[in-house]
Parts: C-alpha cells; structure tokens; sequence
C-alpha cells in the first residue's frame, strides 16, 4: 500500500490560532493513519487575486498566467490525494487568504485536466461567535461543498468550533477529538 499525502492549507494569520490547532489535530489523525503530511500557510505565500484573463482556460493552456507563489502550491494540489482547508471565519465566511487560494484553483485543471476529480477534502473552520449560523461558518462550509461538489471532489468530513482567543479551541476536546477521527477518515 502507498503512502497517502495530505496537504494541509492554512488560511489564517495566526500560527497558533483556532483553525491551526484543528489542523493539527488532523494531521496527527492523517499520521496516525500512515497518512504523509505537509502544511502550508497561505498567509505567509505571495497569491495575488485572480485576473480573470482566462489563460488558463485556452485550449493551449500551460496553466495560470500569474507569475506568484501559486505556481508552485499546483504540484502540490494535483500530488496529495488529500487536502484540508483550514479558516477562520471572517465577517461571515472563510479569510480572504483561504478565499484566494480558491478562486486561483480555477487554473488546476490547466494543469492537470482532472486535477479535482475524486480529491478528497476536509474543511476546518473556527469563529469567535457562539453559533455556526450566526457567525457565518455555514457560509463557508456550503461555499466549500457547492464548489468542490460542483469539480467532482469529494468532501470527505468537516469539523468547526466557536473559539475567540488564538489556541482556545485546544481546551475543546470534543471538537479536537472530531478533528483527529477526520485526519484518519482522510
């Protein structure tokens, strides 16, 4: 049996924040599992917005046209037969890190045709409010399941929990235990 890669995406500023500590615990799940792990923080890569000039859609295409940190996360996507995205939720959705990662991967396919087709996916997600549906996470969370349903990924779980304080999601073992059982199912 091969060796199963996860590529973990982190979308927020904080190194030891809530969605951090998530996938951490998903990651540990995912090892456990014999699952090889990488983690990569969107925050700290360069990822301009995408131009909308659809070189990336020519028949022609040698992929996205923008020359920035993007170019080398491609390989990285189309390699892992597993991805966690993990965000926090801000102002009613995923971070605006998380949300240009996922308007650049409109250029995958340039790289490889069926680059999303059955590509396992985990979403993370924490918010400072009490309730998933007032704090804007369910926003995210359809976001995620309209578009990689639409690709033909396959959402393999979800896990999100209420934390304001960076790292406080820690002391919910509950939501750190789901964490954990999602890195295996990965």
């Amino acid at each position: 049996m091969t060796e199963k890669r996860v590529l973990i995406l982190l979308g927020s500023p904080r190194k030891k924040g809530n969605s951090a500590a998530l996938a951490e615990a998903i990651a540990q799940g995912a090892q456990e599992a014999g699952a090889r792990v990488e983690t990569v923080s969107l925050h700290e890569m360069k990822i301009s917005p995408c131009q909308s000039c659809y070189a990336c859609q020519k028949p022609d295409s040698e992929g996205c046209a923008i020359d920035d940190d993007m170019q080398g996360l491609y390989g990285k996507l189309i390699e892992s037969e597993a991805w966690v995205i993990a965000s926090p939720v801000y102002w009613f959705n995923m971070s605006a890190q998380t949300k240009l990662f996922m308007d650049r991967c409109f250029a995958l396919p340039a790289y490889k045709k069926d680059a999303f087709y059955r590509k396992r996916v985990a979403v993370a997600m924490s918010y400072g409010d009490t309730d998933p549906f007032t704090s804007g996470c369910i926003n995210a969370l359809r976001t995620f399941q309209d578009a990689f349903r639409y690709v033909g990924a396959r959402m393999v779980g979800m896990v999100y929990g209420s934390a304001m304080e960076a790292g406080e999601i820690r002391g919910r073992e509950d939501v750190m235990a789901r964490a954990r059982e999602l890195g295996k199912k990965l």
